[in-house]
């Protein structure tokens, strides 16, 4: 669920397909993937399509359900898809996509035992899917502004910065961003209100639409990308969004030299954690480098620089050491143990519940 403006999208998308006479090659094989928007180095792409001699066609999302809109048509054109772990399990439960060959990922091995058992729980077995990167979605900020307005004593550790009205009525003035996920967001205000964050209760649900409506009057807008630009530029001071993005969001405005500092806290009272997982559609036309695609990202050496690119811990133990201690040593990214205890992973919700969650986003989004 990554997540920042795009930069190097453009480059991508074009510059991968090298020009048509490559494309024009009748033998050559083509791959398509479908990422997140800034989720991978471009240098990844370029040393994987020399060593295959792929023809490699890099299309980008920002959010699932403009992936999960593709899929369920039954014939999404892509080969490689990165749904995270809530909307697969749904995914796989309607059939759109096909059972991993393990035996085309000798690289499995450096996967951690221990996320791929908590990842079990949406994909029973990991026999669809494999773990790219992960992450918390937690709340990111301009220290400076925040302070201005609310003190030294600003709970930038808590959820109530975001929930309280009297905290974010005072943030108005310097702007405030919250996802437009529905998935995502919804949890957060069921758990701060001491609810399940995966309820299937409509009443719940209506609880967390007024908490929402309450502080909606303060929240600039709602998107999942256009934040990290943002909160980089000083355009707004407080974002609701995902952990990597805000170490995206500091780099840039450093190499941007505008004075800008963005800082990021996972909440002392919990938050949820999710994965983006690398599968492959049923009806991809090249399974074949589809495997040897997400094999080459299972490598150590290939998903630590990715890692130090993109700002999120990934899932391989045996790279965690070639991660920048810059990242792998900050506590709002790579969680401690005491942190993970109060993280919490979501599930698909009954259909009754999900019309209840979509009627109370369109509400929020809305404001009435």
């Amino acid at each position: 669920m990554l997540r920042r403006t795009s930069v190097f999208a453009p480059l991508l998308s074009a510059g991968l397909l090298l020009g048509g006479a490559l494309a024009a090659q009748a033998e050559q094989r083509t791959l398509r993937v479908y990422n997140w928007f800034d989720y991978i180095t471009p240098q990844t792409l370029t040393d994987f399509k020399q060593r295959s001699g792929v023809n490699l066609v890099y299309d980008i999302f920002d959010t699932n359900e403009a992936l999960e809109a593709k899929l369920l048509t039954g014939n999404s054109g892509y080969d490689v898809v990165v749904p995270s772990n809530v909307f697969l399990a749904k995914q796989i439960e309607a059939g759109v996509f096909q059972p991993l060959d393990r035996s085309k990922l000798p690289n499995w091995q450096h996967l951690d035992p221990a996320l791929m058992k908590l990842i079990e729980g949406n994909d029973p077995g990991n026999k669809f899917a494999v773990p790219y990167m992960y992450g918390t979605v937690l709340i990111g900020f301009n220290p400076e502004k925040v302070k201005a307005a609310l003190g030294d004593a600003a709970p930038v550790d808590s959820w109530d910065l975001i929930f309280k009205p009297e905290n974010l009525s005072k943030l108005k003035g310097c702007g405030v961003a919250l996802l437009d996920s529905p998935s995502e967001v919804l949890p957060l205000a069921l758990a701060y209100l001491g609810l399940d964050p995966n309820s299937s209760k409509p009443a719940d649900y209506k609880k967390a639409q007024d908490l929402l409506l309450e502080i909606r009057p303060y929240i600039t807008y709602f998107h999942s990308s256009k934040y990290m630009a943002d909160i980089a530029n000083g355009d707004i001071c407080v974002a609701v969004g995902y952990s990597g993005s805000f170490s995206q969001a500091a780099n840039r405005a450093r190499e941007a030299n505008n004075g800008v500092v963005v800082d990021m806290r996972l909440p002392r009272e919990g938050a949820p954690i999710w994965f983006d997982m690398l599968a492959i559609p049923k009806n991809a036309a090249n399974p074949d480098d589809a495997h040897a695609f997400i094999d080459y990202l299972l490598r150590p050496e290939v998903i630590a620089p990715i890692s130090d690119f993109v700002g999120y811990p990934n899932p391989n133990k045996d790279a965690t050491e070639q991660v920048s201690p810059a990242i792998r040593n900050n506590p709002n990214l790579y969680p401690t143990a005491e942190a993970m205890a109060k993280l919490y992973t979501l599930k698909p919700l009954p259909r009754d519940a999900e019309r209840a969650r979509t009627r109370a986003w369109t509400r929020i989004k809305s404001g009435t």
